[in-house]
């Protein structure tokens, strides 16, 4: 399974859910389905805006985990 782990960066980089919110510009709902990895698709666009924000790649943002 593929998990995003963008609460580990915010935690890292010292910002709040609340703050990477209102960078996102999305609904709140779809925003809290995607922190909680409870969506099954993200856009490139919203990907891309997560690097951009949060100073990272691709990379840094999705991890395999075991199920």
């Amino acid at each position: 399974m593929i998990r995003l782990c963008v609460s580990e960066l915010l935690e890292q980089r010292g910002r709040t859910k609340y703050w990477l919110y209102k960078q996102l510009g999305m609904s709140y709902q779809n925003f809290s389905r995607m922190i909680r990895n409870e969506t099954k698709s993200i856009r490139y666009e919203n990907i891309e805006i997560l690097c951009q924000v949060l100073e990272c790649t691709p990379n840094d943002l999705f991890v395999f985990v075991d199920d």
